[in-house]
């Protein structure tokens, strides 16, 4: 078992794994279904336990993290990858991250993974990204032994665009920091969560930025 398999199999028992899956369910199927056409080719980076990647509809489904956890987890047709140099250039129409960049190890590191993305992304393609907010987090960011980089919703966009992504949605609060938060668990609860942004004012500790791949050659501000 790597360190990384061996944090996640302290901080998720089976039944919170299993309670967080039906929440990725819940989340896929009424909010981030919205930004994912039937004929995407999406691609899930960090993939993790494969929540988001399992329960999402697309037309082709690709699942990225260094774990072998994820291989274990990945529902039948989902391809996965241990690194995004595996993957052809232009040929995926979404990329997701969730709680991914705060993982990696310093800002050179993400700005290598946002060149990554960016090559894998067609003309036109985004990035939908699902990330805890330092602005709205003080200690409680740094009780993951596994976080080094805080990030806000403003430096995020700054580096977003200067790697050539161009943000199109920009929500600074939208979930709770983790599945361990707030946030409702009954899929009746959290829909209601999802249609009610006030909440997400007073609750959410983690940004929503949906960001397109600019045209080649397009200047940077």
């Amino acid at each position: 078992m790597s360190e990384i398999e061996a944090i996640y199999a302290h901080r998720f028992s089976p039944a919170e794994r299993a309670q967080k899956d039906a929440l990725w369910r819940t989340l896929c199927r009424h909010f981030f279904q919205r930004y994912v056409r039937p004929d995407d080719v999406v691609l899930d980076l960090g993939a993790g336990f494969c929540e988001f990647i399992n329960h999402i509809a697309c037309r082709q489904r690709i699942a990225v993290d260094l774990s072998d956890e994820t291989a274990r987890c990945a529902a039948a047709g989902v391809a996965v990858y241990r690194d995004l140099s595996a993957v052809a250039d232009a040929s995926v129409d979404l990329v997701f991250c969730s709680n991914f960049f705060e993982h990696l190890p310093d800002k050179r590191a993400m700005a290598a993974t946002l060149d990554a993305i960016v090559r894998v992304l067609r003309a036109g393609g985004r990035l939908m990204i699902l990330q805890p907010n330092i602005k709205y987090l003080t200690t409680q960011y740094w009780d993951f032994f596994d976080h080094h980089i805080p990030l806000s919703h403003l430096s995020m966009v700054e580096a977003l665009v200067g790697h050539g992504l161009a943000p199109a949605v920009v929500i600074p609060r939208f979930l709770p920091f983790t599945t361990k938060s707030s946030l409702p668990k009954a899929d009746i609860l959290v829909r209601a969560y999802l249609r009610f942004p006030p909440a997400w004012r007073v609750l959410g500790r983690q940004m929503f930025i949906l960001a397109e791949k600019r045209p080649r050659g397009a200047e940077r501000p």
